[in-house]
């Protein structure tokens, strides 16, 4: 059964109070924040150059930090997101750095269907959480092995999800393979206590990673 709407906002705020202050953190002092107040996110600066791959996966209506990381430093960014409002958002933007996939990022090739958020007025839609009301859409997506072998890339060196509780999943997958970023950027946004998400990064420590910021559910790790 789904959670309520309550029930997701308190496993939440659980999570994003009680998670950081169990969690190791190592800060880094090359660590940069670029993008928005509300897109923006901490990233290692010494661990991006111009030749860097960048995955954004999640794009709503918001691609500060893409165009920050490309500014800053001008590697190409691949974004991704199937929402329509952010098809139509990515048609706005001359950044010839900058590359639009009209997909969404999963654990597995699959057409999911991806449910409204509670309030219509946000453009960011689920495919692992049901909160809303009224009809969502079916997308196509891919996992991140499927995308970099579409798009010839041998590495990822720096991945960031903002994807609405599908950032479990898909990590889950990553680590079952030899496919590694460098870097992850990842909101945390499935319903999960403390205790789960906490579990989650545990995973990830033991695969090599280290959390070198953690705000709230948002965190950036880096591999070795």
């Amino acid at each position: 059964m789904a959670p309520t709407h309550l029930t997701r906002r308190i496993k939440l705020k659980a999570a994003e109070v009680v998670v950081p202050r169990l969690t190791r953190v190592l800060p880094r002092e090359d660590l940069l924040r670029l993008g928005s107040d509300y897109g923006g996110w901490w990233i290692p600066s010494g661990l991006i150059a111009e030749d860097s791959i960048v995955y954004a996966a999640g794009v709503g209506e918001d691609v500060s930090f893409d165009l920050a990381l490309i500014a800053q430093f001008g590697c190409e960014v691949w974004a991704m997101d199937p929402t329509p409002r952010s098809v139509e958002y990515a048609a706005t933007i001359a950044q010839p750095r900058w590359h639009f996939l009209p997909f969404g990022l999963w654990k597995e090739d699959a057409t999911l269907h991806f449910h409204p958020p509670v309030d219509p007025r946000h453009v960011s839609h689920s495919a692992t959480d049901i909160t809303g009301n009224g009809l969502g859409f079916d997308a196509q997506c891919y996992s991140l092995g499927t995308f970099t072998g579409k798009l010839g890339h041998l590495r990822i060196d720096l991945l960031k999800m903002d994807i609405e509780g599908a950032e479990g999943p898909v990590l889950d997958q990553v680590l079952s393979t030899s496919l590694r970023p460098r870097v992850i950027c990842v909101e945390f946004d499935a319903p999960e206590g403390p205790r789960a998400l906490r579990s989650r990064l545990g995973r990830l420590e033991r695969a090599g990673y280290v959390v070198c910021w953690a705000e709230r559910r948002n965190y950036t790790l880096t591999l070795g």
